[in-house]
């Protein structure tokens, strides 16, 4: 399905794809001119600068930045704003992903599974994926016996896993929330 969604001067063309009667926004980078490009890397640079600034960076007046802004939020290419904090100072220094396995990929197993992961306040992010492994999950923990505690309560109760494989990141190489427009 293709929706045209327009905002003040700068329409934009996404496209959509019906899941379980939920609409799901697939793309609309394709129809971003340079100066939104510009404008979403400098939000994502620092989304906290003003208006001002990100529009004299990018050639365009305060007000016409402030709505091509608007726009890229209100056509769901600017998903949300959020600080990003640093784990050791929060006491979540150590990052564990575990590879879940299913009995069976069942349509009924997978949603179970995937409302029951949504409880573990420790997982960061959950993927379903191609390969060996149904599921990828990363949780970021205090430490090997936060992990243990975590397995115990949590991962060991999710419904229909015929196996999990934990794998203990060293160190990060690379972390990032930056992409390449």
């Amino acid at each position: 399905m293709v929706l045209a969604k327009s905002t003040t001067k700068v329409t934009y063309l996404c496209t959509y794809v019906a899941l379980s009667g939920i609409i799901v926004h697939t793309s609309c980078m394709n129809q971003l001119d340079s100066i939104d490009r510009l404008i979403l890397a400098e939000l994502q640079e620092n989304a906290r600068q003003p208006t001002s600034d990100i529009a004299e960076r990018v050639g365009l007046s305060p007000s016409a930045c402030h709505r091509r802004i608007k726009s890229l939020e209100a056509a769901g290419v600017v998903d949300g704003y959020v600080a990003v904090l640093n784990p050791a100072h929060i006491n979540r220094a150590l990052d564990v992903f575990v590879e879940i396995s299913l009995t069976s990929q069942s349509m009924d197993n997978i949603a179970a599974f995937e409302k029951a992961v949504l409880t573990c306040p420790e997982v960061m992010s959950c993927h379903l994926m191609a390969g060996d492994a149904d599921y990828l999950v990363h949780l970021a923990v205090a430490d090997p016996r936060d992990f243990e505690r975590i397995h115990a309560e949590h991962l060991s109760r999710l419904p229909s896993v015929a196996r999990l494989k934990s794998n203990f990141a060293i160190r990060t190489v690379l972390e990032t929330t930056h992409y390449e427009l």
